[in-house]
């Protein structure tokens, strides 16, 4: 799959997670660890955050920027390319050891903690790269 690259943003189409987008972290070709399949192992969000407005309080910013990650390596029968790429570093976080259930949790808070940090932190509309973080972080709509 030429388009399915490391930082493609994806929206899943089957399963527990169909209709959320996520991030590719890692692309397996002719699949590995027991999947006789091509896969990728992609990091995504099952709860989006809320809308801000302006006159919100500190506490209530606070609880409405949460987000629910979710990991899952995915079949790419399952997952439609969006034009959209996003320059998060989750290759550091995410890999074939954090999909196991043990280590599952602890993944998933620390990927919980640099998402919401570049929800957070997001640039201008201007950039490509910060558009495709503009576009990961809403909802989709249909």
């Amino acid at each position: 799959m030429g388009i399915i690259k490391s930082g493609k943003v994806v929206i899943m189409l089957a399963g527990r997670y169909a209709g959320r987008k996520a991030v590719v972290v890692k692309v397996s070709e002719d699949g590995a660890g027991g999947k006789r399949f091509g896969n990728c192992i992609v990091a995504g969000i099952d709860r989006y955050p809320r809308k801000v407005v302006k006159n919100m309080g500190k506490a209530k910013l606070e609880k409405r920027c949460k987000i629910k990650p979710f990991v899952k390596a995915v079949n790419f029968n399952h997952i439609m390319p969006t034009r959209y790429t996003a320059d998060f570093e989750l290759k550091k976080v995410v890999d074939e050891t954090s999909l196991k259930s043990e280590s599952r949790v602890e993944t998933r808070k620390n990927l919980k903690k640099i998402l919401e940090e570049k929800y957070k932190n997001q640039t201008g509309k201007n950039d490509k790269k910060a558009g495709g973080a503009q576009y990961f972080f809403k909802k989709l709509r249909f």
